[in-house]
């Protein structure tokens, strides 16, 4: 069997390596490409020692004015950057290649449900080359292993590594179908201990929350419901089984429909950071995902409420 160069696999250094070299030939100084680089001064002399080990050439030359290549280190110079723009070209072009390809959403249940699917098709006609595969649940997933662009979570805004937009102006009130507030006529906070209330797992902010905000402590109030799903809660309220204290966002459907409606005439509510688009910051850079956030930041406005 013959074998020719071109099938084979030729010598390919870290690409760390190259990276803090082509940053020390531009800067001509250890301190401010390790600064550029976020890495420390021993650092960079480490992986530049590294590289120049190796190919078996010096390509630098230091000295107390800085650093200066060698005519070996310019001419590497010269290839590797056209080489790793190359990379790069080619790397964003699939990052931003949004044909016959998927936008992977995972949503909190609730949100996914009850707000994104009712307007996912607008988003389709949008961008009808973009496939859209959305997957639903509390679990932790890991944006690389799941092989999900944006994820859309219910809970306290703590993930420090990644890209937090959060969901503004949404509201706890009170909510309760129009045949039950017939049947119970409602004035005060106090009137609410008397009635069959319906309780959410799920929501950060739940009725103690809400009767300790308006000065009501050491009650005793036993729940006639509890579901840990919002979107079971708005289906029971529905159904005339009670009231509940639901997010604005989620139950906006059913407001707008008129199958909910608030129970008090005046504004009792509780405002709560709840719902977020989380991303890798790689992710945000993708084109089908700035077309994503785009339509759906004009959805929320148009519902009152920000990203």
């Amino acid at each position: 069997m013959s074998s020719s160069l071109s099938n084979k696999m030729l010598p390919v250094p870290s690409l760390r390596n190259i990276r803090t070299f082509i940053e020390v030939a531009d800067t001509g100084n250890l301190n401010i490409a390790a600064e550029n680089l976020n890495i420390t001064a021993s650092a960079v002399s480490h992986q530049i020692a590294g590289l120049e080990h190796y190919l078996g050439k010096k390509l630098l030359s230091r000295s107390s004015k800085g650093v200066t290549l060698t005519a070996i280190g310019q001419r590497y110079l010269k290839e590797v950057s056209g080489a790793l723009n190359i990379i790069g070209q080619a790397t964003s072009q699939v990052i931003n290649d949004i044909h016959q390809d998927y936008l992977r959403i995972h949503s909190a249940p609730s949100f996914g449900l009850l707000w994104l699917m009712p307007r996912l098709d607008k988003f389709r006609k949008a961008w009808p080359e973009l496939k859209i595969s959305l997957t639903c649940s509390y679990e932790s997933i890991q944006f690389s292993r799941d092989n999900i662009d944006i994820d859309i979570r219910h809970g306290l805004p703590q993930w420090p590594t990644l890209v937090v937009k959060t969901i503004r102006n949404e509201r706890m009130h009170p909510y309760a179908s129009n045949a039950w507030r017939e049947k119970h006529p409602i004035e005060t906070v106090e009137d609410l201990l008397s009635c069959d209330l319906i309780h959410s797992d799920s929501t950060l902010i739940n009725w103690n929350n809400w009767f300790s905000w308006h000065r009501l402590h050491n009650y005793n109030k036993n729940f006639i419901f509890n579901f840990d799903r919002s979107y079971m809660s708005i289906e029971a309220a529905k159904m005339g089984l009670g009231v509940i204290l639901e997010s604005n966002l989620l139950a906006g459907e059913s407001l707008r429909k008129q199958y909910l409606q608030p129970v008090f005439k005046d504004d009792l509510s509780m405002a709560v950071n709840a719902h977020h688009l989380v991303m890798p910051h790689t992710s945000e850079q993708k084109t089908k995902v700035k077309a994503f956030i785009t339509w759906i930041t004009e959805e929320l406005n148009a519902a009152g409420f920000e990203l």
